[in-house]
C-alpha cells in the first residue's frame, strides 16, 4: 500500500473516531454531558450524569468505532492502492488506524476537539490486534477500582499493564510496532487522564464508593 493510500486511511480513522458515542446520542437527548459533572464525554461520566442505558450505548458506539478502525478499514480497497510501492505492513497498519481512532476520540473534530479519554476506543481496537491483552487490563482495571474506587486510576494502571501483557502473551518474535503501540498507549492513556493525577494529589478526585470492596459489607 502506498504512501497515499496509508495517509487517507489514516484521516478516515480519525473521522471515525472524532464520531463521539455520548455526544451523539447526547444530542438525540438534548443534553452535553461535558457541561455535567466531570465535564467529560467519556463513559464513565455517561454513566454518573445519564445512567447506565445511555452509558452502555455509549460503550457500544466507542468500541465499535475502535474495532472498525483498526479490523475493517485497513482492509478496504482504494483505487490508488499500490503492493509493489508498500510502505507499511497490514498489521502495523491496523495498529496505526486504531491510534488514530483513538486520538478522534479524545480530540474529536466533530465536537470542538473536546472529546473522550480513549478507553473504551481501546477496547475496541485491542479487540482487533491483540484481543489475549484485553482480560489482563479488565483484570488490573477491576482489582485497582475495586480497591480505591478511582475509574481514573483503574484506567491508567490498566493501559500500563498491556505492556507487560504484549511483551508475555503477543507473538513470538514480538513485532516492533505491537511493542511501540502498547507503550504509546499507556503513555497516551496517562496523559489524557492527567486531570485525575492533580485532582488525586489534590483529594478531589472523585470516588466510585459502591465499587470499592470495602463498602460492600456496611
Amino acid at each position: 500500500m502506498g504512501i497515499v493510500a496509508v495517509a487517507i486511511k489514516l484521516i478516515i480513522a480519525y473521522l471515525l473516531g472524532s464520531v463521539s458515542g455520548s455526544l451523539l446520542l447526547g444530542r438525540v437527548k438534548r443534553v452535553d454531558i461535558r457541561e455535567m459533572g466531570s465535564g467529560n464525554a467519556g463513559g464513565t461520566n455517561a454513566l454518573r450524569t445519564q445512567g447506565f442505558w445511555f452509558a452502555l450505548a455509549v460503550l457500544v458506539i466507542d468500541i465499535g468505532k475502535g474495532w472498525l478502525a483498526a479490523a475493517w478499514l485497513p482492509l478496504v480497497p482504494l483505487p490508488f492502492d499500490s503492493v509493489t510501492e508498500a510502505i507499511v505492513s497490514p498489521f502495523a497498519l491496523s495498529l496505526a488506524c486504531g491510534f488514530c481512532a483513538i486520538l478522534g476520540h479524545c480530540y474529536p473534530l466533530y465536537h470542538g476537539f473536546r472529546g473522550g479519554k480513549g478507553v473504551a476506543t481501546l477496547m475496541g481496537v485491542l479487540l482487533a490486534v491483540a484481543a489475549y491483552a484485553i482480560p489482563v487490563f479488565l483484570a488490573v482495571f477491576a482489582l485497582t477500582l475495586l480497591l480505591t474506587g478511582w475509574v481514573g486510576l483503574a484506567s491508567m494502571l490498566g493501559a500500563v499493564s498491556l505492556v507487560p501483557a504484549v511483551a508475555l502473551a503477543g507473538p513470538d518474535p514480538l513485532p516492533v510496532s505491537l511493542g511501540i503501540f502498547a507503550v504509546a498507549l499507556a503513555l497516551f492513556v496517562i496523559y489524557t487522564h492527567r486531570s485525575n493525577l492533580r485532582n488525586m494529589r489534590r483529594g478531589e478526585e472523585y470516588r466510585f464508593e459502591r465499587a470499592r470492596i470495602r463498602n460492600w459489607f456496611r
